[in-house]
Formats: C-alpha cells, structure tokens, sequence
C-alpha cells in the first residue's frame, strides 16, 4: 500500500472493498436496493457529495480511485488484468476469459482460452502467499502457461516461485495503475488426464471424446466418467489439448462485449456475466442521483 493506514480508515478501505461484491449488484438490479452505497456514504462520504459527485456512479468511481491509492484488493488486481492486459495484448474474438475457474482444490483467479490455456493467480498486497505452491501444482496439470499477478513491491518474493511460472506485476501512480509482464511464462507440455475429468463439465468430455472418435462408445451413468476418463487418456497431448482449447471456447461469455463496460466495472461484468441489456440496465440505475 501507499501509506500506512490508520485503524479507523482501515476499516473504512475494507468497507469500500466489499462494495464491488455480485451480490450488492444483483439486488440493486433486482430490488433497487442502493444500501451498499448509501450506508458508506452516510458513514463516510456525505460531506463530499457536490456538482462533481451526483450520481451513484460517480460515487463507484470515487471509491475505485481509494482503493488503487489506498487498498488494492483482488477486484482492483482482477479489473486492472482485464483493462491493462488481456484487452490490450490479446483479441477478444476468439478469446475467452473466465473469472474463477475451478482446478482440483484450487480456483484460479482468471482464466483465459484462446490460441493456448492460461491461468492467472493475483496475489496482492494483502494476501500471504501460503496457499501458492499448491494452487500452481494445481493448474500446471491441465494449463500451458500459468502465471503469479502481484504488486512490484513483492516481485523478489515470487521471483523464487518455479522459473516456469510467469510473473506479471501492477505498479501504481497517482491515481492509475500499470502493469508489466516481467517473466514470460513457460509452455506445459502434459495434461493430467484425472484432472481434467473434474474440471469440464460431463457435456465437455464427452464432446472431446466422440470428437476424437468418431462415436461415443456404450456407457451409462454409473460408468461414463471412467470410459470417458480411459479414452481420453489415449488421446496424444496436442490432440487433447486442442480439444480441451476448442470445447471451453464454447461456453457462454461476455468476453468480447467488455470493451463496450466501463473501465471500473469490466471485473464485476465478466463474473456476473452481463449482456448487453443487463448492463445498460445497471448504468440506468448507476446513473441516478444520489438523494440523501
């Protein structure tokens, strides 16, 4: 962080932190339940309501400003991956972005399909670190490039993780923030077969398999996952891997329509996976004067 905070604005960055939640949202769009923003700003904020502060999306706005100044949790990592990275380097159309993907024990923060499988671990200035050497483990079984997102402060810290692993870092000044690709990451060349099984859904393997073959062999409930799982493990890497690329890329996503979201709400977007009606419903509401 900037600056060392003191107890009582502390609680107050925590308190902004859980406002970027899907479930403050989804009862604003269900319910027009603005308590997550009011209460912060009866308790902290009302003094500063003026021309330039009106609307509630004004007030998100200020509040992801304090938060890449003050307290940069995993949203503020997750939503500047998606502006200052995946959306700059990488197309949209053939891409897919998955926010919290789960592998084995793990659930990797952003995951991304497109030419090749990435996975993208965000460790902030606020998290320990521990559970690291067993989330990679993880996603090294089925992705081919894994890597660890942090602050540049802590770039020696993970710099001693697997040289395998690439290393993205976010910078901040004055009120924006950067990021960096300081470590490529290295290609995986193997799939853990097991894994993968409990990763895709039932309809993904099943799809790879009569892909790869032609025809789904006889099976029935209590036996498909085993069938399925002894067949793919037949199938050679590249093979398997391009299937797997293939039947992901297929699963619903708003990914190509992020650009269209505003920067401070892309993260929230792509986990609440917003159309295009949905969202310009939620700007309505956003777009509505503060009245206290």
């Amino acid at each position: 962080m900037t600056k060392i905070l003191t107890h009582s604005n502390l609680n107050k960055m925590r308190s902004y932190s859980a406002v970027f939640s899907s479930t403050s949202f989804s009862r604003l769009l269900r319910e027009d339940d603005y308590f997550f923003m009011d209460s912060r700003l009866i308790e902290y904020d009302n003094s500063i309501l003026s021309d330039k502060l009106t609307t509630y999306l004004d007030y998100l706005k200020f509040i992801y400003k304090e938060l890449i100044n003050n307290y940069r949790n995993e949203y503020i990592y997750k939503n500047t991956l998606i502006n200052g990275l995946l959306l700059k380097k990488y197309s949209v159309k053939d891409t897919i972005i998955i926010n919290e993907f789960r592998v084995g024990n793990s659930i990797a923060d952003t995951v991304m399909f497109n030419g090749t499988s990435k996975a993208f671990e965000i460790k902030t200035e606020l998290d320990s670190g521990k559970r690291l050497p067993n989330q990679l483990a993880d996603y090294t079984k089925i992705f081919e490039k894994c890597y660890i997102v942090t602050h540049k402060k802590l770039i020696e810290k993970y710099k001693k993780v697997d040289k395998n692993i690439g290393i993205i870092v976010i910078s901040n000044d004055k009120q924006s923030l950067n990021i960096e690709e300081i470590r490529s990451a290295q290609i995986n060349g193997q799939i853990d077969v097991n894994f993968l099984m409990k990763t895709i859904r039932t309809s993904e393997y099943k799809y790879i398999v009569k892909k790869h073959y032609g025809i789904l062999p006889k099976m029935n409930d209590f036996n498909m996952f085993n069938v399925c799982k002894e067949l793919m493990m037949e199938i050679p890497y590249k093979k398997l891997n391009k299937l797997f690329l293939e039947v992901v890329r297929k699963r619903k996503s708003n990914t190509g329509k992020l650009r269209t979201f505003s920067n401070e709400l892309r993260q929230l977007a792509l986990a609440m996976n917003f159309n295009s009606n949905t969202y310009n419903l939620l700007l309505e509401k956003l777009n509505k004067p503060i009245t206290l």
